[in-house]
């Protein structure tokens, strides 16, 4: 089975979380934390500044890493490494994504997230409670 190794960005702000929805591929209209693949030779953060530059126009600052989570998809295999992250400079601006909200904990199971994404939701929730 392919494996695939992600990075995403939980991005807080005013006790909200970031969400994406995907505008393209086999998941469109699923929701996620944006983020992307680690390139060869490259280190998770580096990656995931990358990435969120490239989807959505801002720096972000890397806070604390939340988890890893594993998910087997029919055609691959997820490793993904998820960093609770603010914005440092910029705007978002939706580059690839078709829609995006900022969840409070209470809406966070308002959508209809990726699996592997749905992983990091209950995660995030459990910490905000404890």
């Amino acid at each position: 089975m392919k494996k695939i190794e992600v990075v995403a960005a939980i991005l807080q702000r005013d006790g909200a979380y970031f969400a994406t929805q995907r505008g393209y591929g086999e998941f469109e209209g699923m929701w996620e934390f944006p983020g992307g693949k680690i390139e060869p030779d490259e280190n998770p953060e580096d990656a995931l500044k990358r990435e969120i530059q490239e989807e959505l126009g801002i720096d972000i600052t890397i806070d604390k890493f939340l988890c890893t989570t594993e998910y087997d998809y029919p055609s691959f295999h997820l490793t993904m490494h998820c960093y609770l992250c603010g914005i440092e400079t910029g705007e978002i601006e939706l580059r690839e994504h078709k829609s995006a909200q900022w969840l409070t904990e209470e809406l966070l199971d308002s959508v209809e997230w990726l699996p592997a994404d749905k992983e990091v939701s209950k995660i995030l929730k459990y910490i905000i409670n404890t």
